[in-house]
């Protein structure tokens, strides 16, 4: 299944995406679970649509993050081999993980804003994780057991203020610099995440291509990693990291600007779509 959240008439919901059509939550169901966080934490999506009735077409919807309120949402920095070497960074022993606010993104068509602050706005195409199921030291081997999908995310980075101190937090977490979106894949249809490919373009130029299999940490590794400092629990998205081929590391640096298009797609799931915008 590809489930979404979204608007329609100003209004929030989320359901199933079929073509070019999306059966969403009714009343009843909104009443009871406002929020694809607290649907999935009730049901489980393999339930979800026996909580669903009207049918829109998806031109008539508006997206929002895919889970536009996580509880956590984990950011996995040099986590695949090609961007650990052009940060000239070593390999990291242990997962490098930071945390990105649910004010810092979009959904998909919606603009990301480069902020008045810096013209070093960077794209970062990744794989998100979004989890299903609670649980608290996991083990690896049932990682992906707690995994209610799989959506690509622009991990979008103002590089200066990243780079102001040993601490990733300031450049990355700008209001509306991160897409998420436009759904998550359900795990019937993506048993194995490593089977993924993802590709970055600007413009039409592709910037990044990577196997997901080219993580250093994989999607086991990193929630068993992240459920031993915290519990891990429904709605909550882990990020897992980008390849080669950042902007910042390019000679000469390519930044996202006004009147950019930038894609994020990965095999399986979709394309993430996001035009570009200063701040006004």
């Amino acid at each position: 299944m590809r489930i979404a959240s979204v608007t329609i008439n100003g209004r929030a919901t989320y359901g199933v995406v079929d073509q070019d059509a999306i059966k969403v939550a009714s009343a009843a169901t909104l009443a009871q679970y406002p929020d694809l966080r607290s649907a999935i934490a009730a049901v489980g999506v393999a339930e979800l649509p026996a909580l669903l009735s009207d049918s829109h077409a998806l031109s008539e919807v508006t997206y929002l993050p895919v889970i536009p309120n996580p509880d956590k949402i984990f950011c996995i920095g040099i986590n695949y081999a090609s961007h650990i070497a052009e940060t000239g960074r070593p390999l990291p022993e242990k997962p490098v993980v930071f945390m990105r606010y649910a004010n810092s993104q979009v959904g998909a068509g919606q603009p990301i804003i480069r902020p008045l602050d810096s013209t070093q706005l960077d794209y970062e195409g990744e794989l998100a994780v979004v989890i299903g199921r609670a649980g608290r030291r996991i083990a690896a081997s049932e990682a992906l057991n707690h995994v209610a999908g799989y959506a690509c995310y622009n991990d979008g980075s103002v590089r200066d203020f990243q780079r102001h101190s040993s601490q990733f937090g300031p450049g990355k977490n700008f209001p509306s610099t991160g897409g998420f979106g436009p759904w998550m894949v359900t795990t019937d249809e993506i048993t194995d995440p490593a089977s993924l490919t993802l590709q970055t373009r600007l413009n039409g130029q592709v910037m990044q291509e990577a196997p997901i299999s080219d993580l250093v940490f994989d999607v086991q590794a990193l929630i068993a990693y992240c459920s031993t400092f915290t519990e891990l629990v429904p709605g909550d998205v882990i990020v897992t990291g980008t390849t080669g081929g950042v902007g910042l590391f390019r000679d000469p640096p390519v930044f996202m600007k006004d009147g950019d298009v930038v894609e994020v797609q990965i095999s399986g799931i979709g394309t993430l779509v996001n035009p570009v915008r200063d701040e006004r």
